[in-house]
């Protein structure tokens, strides 16, 4: 995400970054040390997408302050 954004390792925690998955269970989460998204929750393909061929998890990257 850091370096799609291209920012610097140190401006993730600055700017306050926040993942956030639709519904209650936040799948995703931002890794500090290296500005990787990463899973935060184990993802059951079969209970979220029962019936569904394609399964497709959306989540916004929320930035605080000015791009």
């Amino acid at each position: 995400v850091a370096k799609d954004l291209g920012l610097q390792l140190p401006e993730i925690s600055d700017r306050g970054f926040r993942i956030v998955s639709e519904g209650r269970t936040q799948y995703f989460a931002l890794h500090g040390k290296t500005g990787h998204l990463v899973t935060a929750e184990r993802i059951d393909r079969e209970q979220l997408c029962e019936r569904v061929q394609q399964c497709v998890l959306r989540c916004e990257l929320i930035v605080e302050g000015q791009m």
